[in-house]
């Protein structure tokens, strides 16, 4: 499978799993949505961690740095507000507005760790992103 395929499939499972929980908060709440979602995906990943390893290096568990509960807790946030966000604005407005928010700090940080790149293109990326959430807003009005 191809990287961008394999991309592409992705975004197609973010987008699946954002609409899977913004229904299941509509029947629950958000917390309760993004309770389940990580407690599911928890013990997914401790099965396939345990059948084809790579759950922690050979000499024994690490302790974990600063980064890893900065990052789990975004990825709380970001579940939490996703679900809470598709049953008010719906899926297209959601995914829109979290791409965008990922193109602009994607671009930012990109530039900040001195990352090569066409700084015009990537700007005319994000000014299309911003376009199609305007254009989704209005047709919406």
């Amino acid at each position: 499978m191809s990287m961008i395929a394999l991309a592409l499939l992705a975004g197609v499972l973010v987008s699946l799993s954002r609409q899977i929980n913004g229904r299941l908060s509509l029947a629950t709440s958000p917390m309760a949505s993004s309770f389940w979602n990580h407690i599911v995906g928890f013990g997914i990943l401790t099965v396939i961690a345990l059948i084809f390893g790579g759950l922690w290096p050979a000499d024994g568990p690490p302790d974990p740095p600063l980064l890893a509960y900065i990052s789990g807790t975004i990825g709380v946030i970001f579940i939490a507000a996703s679900s809470w966000l598709i049953t008010r604005i719906g899926a297209v407005n959601t995914a829109l507005m979290i791409i965008a928010g990922q193109m602009v700090s994607g671009v930012v940080l990109d530039a900040a760790n001195g990352i090569a790149g066409t700084t015009w293109m990537r700007g005319a990326g994000v000014a299309m992103i911003i376009a199609g959430m305007w254009l989704a807003q209005r047709r919406r009005a």
